[in-house]
């Protein structure tokens, strides 16, 4: 008895550092990226979390885990072990259209995952290649139309936030375009820039750099109101699209079970990096817009969203297997 007593006090002495959180982190913290590198989900991670980690003291090293959709990357995280040493960049994607567009997914959005923190909010931009004769929405409609099926739309693959984007825009302007999916946000904007697709909806955080560099046309933004980094830019509801509305957010997740102390300290972190100017006026220059919540708030909105995503996929006819 006095052995197993004396195991007791070790293995309790052992746990109650990350419990109270007064070491942790005391080692790098993995983040995994489930998309490829150079696209729009990595570079806002990039943005945010290596600084997160000089505030808890410990690197954060990213790594880029793509496959279905953010599904590969993000099983990974939700079968990791929950210590905190394992973080998930997660989106409207890993969290909301996945569930509904492919016919199995191997993790629950909600039981599988402990929310650590919401990070930022993205509108998405329509854009067109500088050989599109359309300076605006309306000149860009009446192109539409009168080429029928000859103009191609680019996406981050099927049932991505761009793609959806792109099916809804289809529907509401009441236009036949073609849909040419590609394997990640990064993949998409090479073929755009390179001529072989004429427009996209994508994330502002995606298109930001390349609009401002005078490669792609910028046409409106899919949010309810005007983009600060684009104020001149009108949204499709002022161009004629009554109620077009798509944007989207990204946030941190964790395990599930994961000790609270070590998300709490996590959760500490984004909050003073995401108060940053330097860091708000980094994602300011992605198209996106910083936000910290707690993890309270970050597991209702995901919860809120869900059914509305799952109403858009099925909408639209998309499926995977």
């Amino acid at each position: 008895m006095k052995w197993l007593s004396l195991i007791c006090l070790v293995c309790a002495a052992a746990i109650a550092p990350i419990a109270n959180g007064q070491t942790f982190p005391d080692k790098p913290i993995k983040l995994v990226v489930p998309f490829p590198p150079g696209g729009g989900a990595d570079n806002l991670a990039r943005a945010v979390m290596p600084r997160v980690g000089e505030i808890l003291g410990q690197a954060i090293v990213i790594e880029n885990r793509p496959g279905a959709g953010g599904n590969v990357g993000s099983e990974s995280v939700a079968r990791a072990p929950a210590d905190g040493y394992t973080l998930l960049y997660g989106t409207n994607g890993t969290h909301g259209i996945n569930h509904a567009l492919y016919a199995k997914v191997s993790f629950d959005p909600i039981k599988d995952f402990s929310t650590v923190s919401r990070m930022s909010y993205i509108p998405a931009m329509l854009v067109v290649i500088p050989s599109v004769p359309a300076n605006n929405f309306k000149e860009l409609l009446a192109y539409l139309k009168a080429n029928p099926n000859k103009i191609s739309f680019a996406s981050a693959g099927n049932g991505t936030t761009s793609h959806m984007a792109g099916e809804m825009f289809k529907r509401a302007a009441g236009v036949d375009i073609q849909h040419i999916p590609y394997k990640g946000g990064g993949p998409a904007t090479a073929g755009l820039l390179g001529g072989e697709v004429q427009m996209m909806i994508d994330l502002t955080a995606n298109l930001a750099g390349q609009v401002k560099a005078g490669k792609l046309k910028a046409i409106a933004v899919t949010s309810a109101a005007r983009v600060p980094t684009f104020p001149d830019l009108p949204t499709l509801q002022e161009a004629g699209l009554a109620g077009f509305e798509i944007t989207a957010s990204d946030g941190i997740y964790a395990p599930a079970n994961t000790p609270r102390a070590a998300v709490d300290r996590i959760n500490a972190a984004m909050k003073q990096a995401l108060a940053e100017p330097a860091i708000v006026e980094r994602l300011a220059s992605r198209g996106a817009v910083a936000i910290h919540s707690t993890p309270e708030a970050q597991l209702a909105h995901i919860t809120r969203e869900l059914p509305l995503w799952a109403k858009l996929v099925k909408d639209s006819g998309a499926k995977l297997d």
